[in-house]
């Protein structure tokens, strides 16, 4: 009973950072609508910020840094990050989240991913990848609980966030500016007739949201160090926590952060006695975030508070893609030569990119066609992946049956991912879907007793005798192993070009336009999203199968959640609601050939992360239809020009925002 009690509060200082950021996270969706991604990272900046004056007195800036003579104490670096999380917090809601405010949630939702991925990036880059400590705020002192010796600091750092969250609850409940971010929330067009300005009113919400977060993360990371990474996604189970309070009681956060700190702190104890089976050692106190979210969003996902804003602005244009043979063969036999004319590196950046646009096509069709904004691709991917290890291995399966086998376990992954999708949709479905990437990776490619730190082998595909391995001798990238991935891939773009431009096409849009009212069509809109769902898992599930080809073997590493974000990037930024956005989201991908030539000529390393999140927050703030749909509307306006038509006529409404009030006319439609 005594360890128990001393792990419990143990986890009081995990707990702390939780209510931290729930409540940062709870003030921006009060203020703004906006469910906030990035929170953690917003946060970890200043920490690291601190962090670094303690370590040689160095003022680090995103560009630049400032020398001071000597290290300054705790109480100025503490004050000087939290200045710090303040300036953050000006920019981020005047450059990034103030354009997005009444945006559709998948731009909201893209732009704050876009902002983690940045500053994530950006933390890596100017203070390096590595775990750092951090000098201790509160003291270390041992005291006396219910007769047991605990850890006073613990209890302290859990005073000390409750406290904060107690006065952003008073400043909610008892002040003017509060009771205006309240009533903006109910509905801003009232609250801007009154005389209030819901701009402002969320611009102080995201400071004082930025500076609650830095002190967090400062806290906790006097624990356990700070790294960029963990302090990052440690915004997941805050999102939970925060659904729990149902996005609106400040004394649900506070009571829900800190019993989540102590169930996981307990959780991590109990995976250490000798009965626990060695399977769930690992991962399991990310598990554990995942199934709170899941329980939540199917008891209250329908009630969950949302926000009335002042207007709704379309989501990008959807083009019904059609088989057009000569571009077909031109683009098929365009990928042939390229692979056939290259060797080594070159070569195997064009083959990656073939893998990465399979990627950047299950993003499409999950969001772009069916609207629902699903982090998870990339875990549908490892899924496949680590499958092809086993059962390619251990039972010899040969290529393709190996590859169909491993997609369809990516299919069921899908579906069981997609259950939560029949309650909830948006923001909402984002959290779901990011847990659950969260959790596969820790709980599944993370645990040494599925997954050796040396990976999982797998076996060379082999058709009727003829090796079709990446890898021969001092051949890095053979021509074989890239005629196969394109085939794959032309297969697999014909399937989806044959689904989206028919019936289940149709059905796609029809859910992403309105659910209530396809369903009022006669569209099941549940088997619809389960389709959507299994489909794009399927071709996610090839992409893992082809990425676990190219490497040879797979790893943890290999489908970490942030290249998934990474992912997700791309396919917006290449435009996410057509096959051509894929392709272009291929040609930019991680380890694509874009990026092999720039790491060659530049050295790029850490900055393509930080471009591509930069790139995703631009897109989503100025272009949301990419650069696909750029061309594409400049080439439609090229033609009107050229038959004389109106310059600023439309090829293709966009589509509402699902779930639309259904009395409003749905100008979804595609050409």
């Amino acid at each position: 009973m005594t360890t128990f009690i001393q792990f419990a509060v143990l986890g009081l200082g995990l707990g702390a950072v939780y209510v931290g950021l729930a409540t940062g996270l709870l003030l921006v969706h009060r203020a703004t609508g906006i469910i906030n991604f990035a929170q953690g990272a917003m946060g970890m900046w200043g920490a690291y910020v601190f962090a670094q004056l303690q370590v040689d007195g160095t003022l680090v800036f995103p560009v630049g840094q400032l020398y001071l003579p000597e290290p300054p104490g705790v109480v100025l670096s503490l004050f000087i990050a939290l200045l710090m999380g303040l300036l953050l917090g000006i920019l981020a809601h005047y450059l990034v989240f103030r354009p997005v405010r009444h945006a559709p949630v998948l731009a909201q939702v893209v732009v704050s991913i876009g902002l983690m991925v940045a500053i994530q990036a950006l933390v890596v880059i100017r203070f390096g990848p590595n775990n750092i400590a951090v000098d201790e705020v509160v003291p270390r002192v041992d005291i006396a609980l219910v007769g047991v010796a605990v850890s006073g600091r613990e209890l302290v750092m859990a005073v000390l966030m409750v406290g904060l969250a107690a006065l952003v609850w008073v400043y909610l409940q008892f002040t003017r500016a509060g009771s205006a971010t309240r009533a903006a929330a109910e509905n801003e067009r009232g609250a801007a007739l009154m005389g209030f300005s819901p701009d402002r009113l969320a611009g102080f919400a995201i400071m004082l949201s930025t500076v609650i977060s830095t002190a967090a993360v400062i806290l906790g990371s006097s624990i356990t160090g700070l790294n960029p990474e963990n302090y990052t996604l440690i915004v997941v189970p805050a999102l939970a926590v925060l659904l729990l309070a149902r996005l609106e009681s400040i004394a649900l956060v506070c009571v829900g952060g800190l019993a989540l700190g102590v169930l996981q702190s307990e959780l991590n104890l109990v995976s250490t006695s000798e009965w626990w089976p060695t399977w769930a050692k690992s991962g399991l106190d990310q598990v554990v975030p995942f199934l709170i979210v899941m329980v939540i969003l199917f008891a209250f996902g329908k009630r969950l508070p949302s926000r009335g804003s002042l207007q709704t602005v379309r989501l990008p244009d959807v083009t019904l893609p059609r088989i057009r043979l000569l571009p077909a063969v031109l683009l098929i036999g365009g990928a042939a030569l390229a692979v056939s004319l290259t060797s080594g590196q070159i070569r195997f950046g064009i083959t990656s990119s073939m893998i990465m646009m399979l990627l950047a096509l299950s993003y499409v069709v999950i969001t772009g066609y069916l609207g629902q904004i699903s982090l998870a691709q990339l875990a549908f991917a490892g899924a496949a992946g680590f499958t092809l290890s086993k059962i390619a291995t251990a039972w010899g399966l040969p290529f393709p049956l190996a590859v169909l086998l491993s997609s369809v376990v990516a299919i069921l992954l899908g579906m069981l991912v997609a259950l939560p999708a029949f309650r909830i949709r948006g923001a909402q479905l984002a959290i779901t879907t990011m847990a659950a990437a969260l959790a596969i990776e820790r709980f599944v490619f993370g645990n040494y007793s599925l997954t050796p730190p040396e990976g999982n082998p797998i076996a060379e595909p082999m058709i009727g005798g003829v090796n079709f391995a990446v890898r021969e001798g001092r051949d890095l990238a053979r021509l074989e192993f890239s005629v196969l991935v394109l085939v794959v891939a032309a297969l697999a773009v014909l399937l989806f070009i044959r689904l989206a431009s028919g019936d289940t096409g149709r059905a796609f849009l029809a859910v992403r336009s309105n659910e209530r009212a396809a369903a009022s069509a006669g569209i099941n809109v549940r088997m619809t999203k389960l389709i959507g769902f299994g489909l794009s898992a399927f071709i996610a599930g090839l992409a893992g199968c082809l990425i676990g080809y190219s490497h040879g073997q797979l790893s943890a590493e290999s489908f970490e959640v942030f290249v998934g974000l990474q992912i997700l990037a791309v396919a917006y930024v290449g435009g996410i609601t057509s096959f051509g956005g894929a392709l272009v989201a291929g040609l930019i991908a991680p380890l694509g050939i874009l990026y092999v030539v720039l790491h060659q000529l530049f050295e790029m390393g850490n900055y393509y992360a930080l471009i591509t999140g930069i790139g995703l927050m631009i897109t989503a703030i100025l272009h949301p239809s990419g650069i696909a749909g750029e061309v594409h509307r400049a080439i439609a306006a090229l033609r009107r020009k050229q038959r004389g038509g109106p310059a600023g006529a439309g090829t293709a409404d966009a589509a509402a925002e699902p779930g639309d009030d259904p009395s409003r006319k749905d100008p979804s439609h595609a050409s």
